[in-house]
């Protein structure tokens, strides 16, 4: 994977970084959702490299090879705010500082936090199968609840860790030739390992608590994403299913936003990755 691509480590105040960049041009970065690695980009990244940008793909703080700080009562060290800052300084030490921006999932909730927090450094954010976290509680549904159990499970103390733990190979499943075998094993050594699993829990205790309070500051103030945004979404996954077009909740957080959806599941860099690039490959250079 990753052929050309340098790999290292970058060590913050609070958090110790595995990255992975490559190319020449304009920088993006890529950010990945759960419970993937950066390595969920290994056929995207090099699409964008001879697109001709340098790209990007760390592991979020406490995701696969990267690691923060221990969980508090209040998840601030696993919210969106502290990876955000995370990801800045990350471009900053590689010598990027402003960039274009890609979220997935958990990965797009970063994104999210990154653009409405540290604008001067974004020029352009593409979010992919994700809205804001207030944005879905607003519209809790039977549907929603029973689809997106998950959410709630992982938001427990204590007894997530203690189920997931127990067997993660049955809990988190995956499929080599659909991901990419090096893709696989790098994601099923890092489900196997407690202290990522507690993070990634961390990750979704946030979301319902803190992550949620700063949305909702973010929206009475009428904070909104100043750069273009690119929203995406899997045909084959549910996030149309549930709310109709996302494009019209997101254009009250990002009013320079345009999107569609490609024919994918929802792990689209893995499934759809030359319809994906050329997206994102376009909106990045416009």
């Amino acid at each position: 994977m990753f052929e050309g691509f340098e790999t290292g480590r970058i060590q913050l105040d609070e958090a110790s970084v595995f990255v992975r960049h490559g190319g020449e041009g304009p920088p993006v970065l890529l950010l990945h959702g759960h419970p993937r690695t950066s390595a969920t980009w290994h056929r995207v990244a090099p699409l964008l490299v001879e697109r001709g940008f340098t790209v990007v793909c760390p592991d979020l703080r406490g995701y696969g090879r990267s690691r923060g700080p221990a969980p508090t009562a209040d998840h601030s060290g696993h919210s969106k705010r502290a990876v955000a800052h995370d990801m800045v300084e990350v471009m900053r030490s590689l010598g990027h500082a402003r960039f274009a921006l890609a979220g997935h999932d958990r990965g797009g909730s970063v994104a999210l936090r990154l653009a409405l927090d540290h604008p001067r450094a974004v020029s352009q954010v593409a979010l992919i199968d994700c809205l804001p976290v207030t944005e879905h509680l607003s519209r809790i549904t039977a549907e929603f609840a029973t689809q997106w159990w998950h959410w709630f499970f992982f938001a427990q103390p204590d007894i997530p860790e203690r189920v997931i733990t127990a067997d993660p190979d049955s809990w988190y499943r995956g499929d080599p030739r659909r991901m990419g075998q090096e893709n696989h094993d790098e994601w099923r050594e890092a489900t196997r390992n407690p202290d990522v699993v507690r993070a990634m829990l961390e990750d979704y205790r946030a979301g319902l608590t803190v992550d949620r309070r700063h949305e909702e500051a973010d929206r009475a103030a009428g904070v909104r994403i100043r750069c273009p945004a690119l929203i995406l979404w899997s045909l084959r996954d549910d996030l149309e299913e549930l709310y109709g077009d996302p494009l019209e909740i997101w254009r009250h957080w990002a009013p320079d936003a345009r999107g569609h959806g490609i024919d994918a599941g929802h792990h689209v860099a893995e499934e759809a990755p030359d319809a994906l690039a050329a997206s994102l490959g376009d909106f990045f250079d416009g």
